[in-house]
């Protein structure tokens, strides 16, 4: 008898709190990336010139590609750890044709 009021008021405890996640102390929060990884050693190897191909073997397909603006990639990178983003990274390549044009943001 003792055993099965142990296992309901285990049972109503965990309903009761299933809805206040956020009101519970958590000890792990899991590490997020999201967009495409932006190494620094990568984007140095971009130039004006590089085919769309070329471009999408080193830094993969773009985060956002618009369809109004073709001639624009926009790559996003950030890592959140904690609740907090501690990496953030952006890039915008611009094409004129099939070629790139300019590079515009900084990876440090």
């Amino acid at each position: 008898m003792l055993h099965t009021s142990l296992r309901a008021a285990g049972i109503l405890l965990l309903v009761l709190t299933a809805g206040c996640e956020s009101y519970l102390p958590s000890f792990y929060n899991v590490p997020i990336r999201q967009g495409n990884y932006l190494d620094p050693e990568l984007v140095g190897r971009l130039h004006p010139g590089m085919t769309k191909t070329q471009v999408q073997r080193i830094l993969g397909t773009p985060l956002i590609t618009d369809p109004f603006h073709q001639s624009r990639w926009d790559y996003y990178y950030y890592y959140k750890r904690g609740g907090q983003i501690s990496d953030q990274r952006h890039i915008t390549l611009f094409f004129r044709g099939d070629t790139l044009d300019r590079i515009d943001g900084a990876i440090d």
